[in-house]
């Protein structure tokens, strides 16, 4: 799986934690909404590495020689 590959394996990882949760038992009211906090989550975490390689462009741009 890659999940496991990317993120180091912890006992408390939030991200194997999420992906082992059964949804069986949710709505579809409350899969929608898992749906919906899953996107947000997925935009925020493309926001911060956008600003990161950002960060990282000018670092390289800086120390260039």
């Amino acid at each position: 799986m890659e999940s496991e590959e990317t993120f180091p394996k912890r006992h408390d990882d939030p991200l194997t934690a999420l992906a082992r949760q059964d949804l069986d038992p949710l709505s579809l009211a409350e899969l929608t909404a898992r749906i919906t906090a899953l996107e947000a989550e997925v935009e925020r975490t493309r926001a911060h590495a956008v600003r990161a390689e950002a960060r990282r462009a000018a670092a390289d741009a800086l120390f260039r020689t």
